[in-house]
């Protein structure tokens, strides 16, 4: 009888080259996945029902249950604590000193993951393997004690909340049609020639996007780090 392929929580600490990966005692026998988008209804007198404005997508949750037990050892003196193992998830949930929040933590179990078989073409940023995110909630219920009240037998319901960066998503849906307003938050080591380029091809058409009135650049050379601009569509670079 071949042996189950057990799920694995693939931690990556903030700060370390190297990724921790925490094995699943028992794999669960369901997990959740819930994704939703925030929607704005425009009114218009006189139509049956009103338009609805998309706003943007909502963070992806994936909910699981953990089953964790340490009879094997005994009930005994010989007792083992099922916290040794259940502390390994808790401690997900816990914000880093170095980097104030908690590690980034990856749902490993099967390469047959929801989101696989989607085409790469249509749907890249839900094309996927596994789930990566960050504990949103973890919540401990332990259902079994020794005698001298050693907890032997627990189960974990985790929580976590999807996790892509700003380059991660602009790469997988392609935001940078040039015929649209876009908005960039400006990243270390970026200057606008580098935006223009990105939104626009060219490198040269920086100066669209420090004339845009709503940016306030005064001068393109010092720029910080987190500010966010408005990169203009080329209608309207060519509309004046």
């Amino acid at each position: 009888m071949t042996q189950a392929k057990k799920a694995i929580l693939e931690v990556q600490w903030h700060g370390k080259k190297e990724k921790v990966c925490i094995e699943v005692q028992h794999n669960p026998k369901e997990f959740s996945l819930e994704k939703g988008v925030q929607l704005a209804e425009i009114n218009i007198p006189g139509l049956d029902a009103p338009l609805q404005q998309f706003i943007r997508g909502q963070a992806e949750k994936l909910t699981i249950e953990l089953f964790f037990d340490t009879t094997e050892n005994g009930m005994g003196d010989d007792a083992v604590s099922v916290t040794k193992k259940t502390d390994e998830v808790y401690q997900l949930v816990k914000v880093e000193s170095s980097s104030h929040a908690p590690p980034i933590v990856n749902f490993i179990w099967n390469k047959h993951f929801s989101g696989d078989t989607l085409s790469a073409a249509c749907s890249s940023n839900q094309l996927r393997h596994s789930f990566k995110g960050v504990v949103e909630s973890v919540k401990q219920n332990y259902t079994l004690f020794s005698p001298e009240g050693v907890p032997l037998r627990a189960t974990i319901n985790l929580v976590l909340r999807e996790f892509r960066t700003l380059e991660e998503q602009m790469a997988e849906l392609k935001l940078n049609s040039p015929d649209r307003t876009h908005s960039h938050v400006l990243q270390t080591g970026q200057d606008l020639s580098r935006i223009a380029n990105t939104y626009y091809d060219s490198p040269a058409d920086w100066r669209a996007i420090a004339d845009e009135p709503g940016n306030g650049i005064e001068d393109p050379r010092r720029l910080q780090p987190g500010s966010v601009f408005t990169v203009p569509a080329i209608v309207t670079r060519f509309s004046a």
